[in-house]
């Protein structure tokens, strides 16, 4: 049998959900997704469950969408990735146990988009964060777009998405991103002390301030529809095909020429508008 991708454990009245593809910095495909949804639904069975912890294995939290698996979506297909994305997100948020994210390493991407799902975030010092689809040709438009202006401004979150700026583990609990950085040596022992805590507290209250908390955010949902539809778009295209094949041979993606190509037609539209020729030559000939 093959190694699971993700990774469920109880232990102490806490859910440990440990994505389990440390070779790829814990980078996700189907499969993955499918799993992460079925680990975080188990937790419904177990009403002694107080909360879930999700972190990655090998030091890294997650790297996002694999690349591997994303650069065969396309217009037709994309609907899949992108209900999984959701199916993951909508569950983590209608949990009734608070979800916390471990964060160790690279948290980017969709990977950092896994961690804006969650309702608390401890990392690691040194850990990274970000959003690198502007680097890649891929869109953070499901859980980035919507959540990260409200957490730290809208400015932050522009120039995090659009210059693919990071921040430290530290940085991130600095501005807002995390709620706890500690050294990567304590990372386990902080998260089981904050998961103790939570066992001390009323389950019942938990549950039904987490609902009443994403009240103002579940507003939110239409963007999630709308930012999965503009992913559609993107998906498979020979832009989004070059920054992700870019990335894996390791060498600078060349989106000029695409802005360059983009120019081209737009003359060519503009000359056949002042030439008269968005019309039949019949019509074209009529008015001479």
């Amino acid at each position: 049998m093959p190694e699971p991708e993700v990774l469920y454990e109880v232990a102490d009245n806490i859910a440990w959900i440990t994505i389990n593809r440390p070779e790829v910095k814990n980078a996700f495909r189907e499969q993955t997704l499918d799993m992460l949804a079925d680990a975080f639904n188990l937790t419904r069975e177990d009403p002694t469950i107080a909360a879930a912890v999700v972190s990655g294995a090998g030091g890294a939290f997650s790297a996002g969408g694999d690349f591997h698996a994303m650069m065969k979506l396309n217009k037709a297909n994309s609907y899949m990735w992108n209900d999984r994305m959701l199916k993951v997100a909508m569950t983590i948020r209608n949990l009734p146990i608070p979800v916390i994210a471990m964060v160790e390493g690279p948290c980017v991407g969709g990977g950092h988009e896994l961690m804006l799902w969650c309702d608390l975030v401890i990392a690691a010092d040194d850990s990274t964060f970000g959003q690198t689809g502007a680097r890649v040709g891929a869109c953070p438009t499901v859980g980035a777009t919507q959540y990260i202006a409200k957490l730290i401004g809208e400015r932050r979150a522009k120039e995090m998405i659009f210059l693919c700026k990071t921040y430290s583990g530290k940085e991130a609990a600095e501005i807002g991103l995390a709620n706890i950085a500690v050294p990567a040596t304590e990372l386990r022992s902080k998260t089981e002390e904050v998961c103790r805590q939570i066992v001390g507290y009323s389950g019942q209250t938990i549950r039904a301030t987490k609902v009443s908390l994403n009240y103002d955010s579940d507003a939110l949902y239409p963007s999630w529809q709308h930012g999965m539809e503009l992913l559609a778009n993107i998906w498979g295209t020979e832009e989004s095909l070059e920054g992700m094949n870019a990335f894996l041979e390791k060498r600078k993606p060349d989106f000029q020429r695409f802005r360059e190509q983009r120019k081209d037609e737009l003359d060519t539209y503009l000359e056949d508008f002042e030439g008269g020729f968005n019309q039949s030559d019949k019509s074209r000939n009529a008015r001479g």
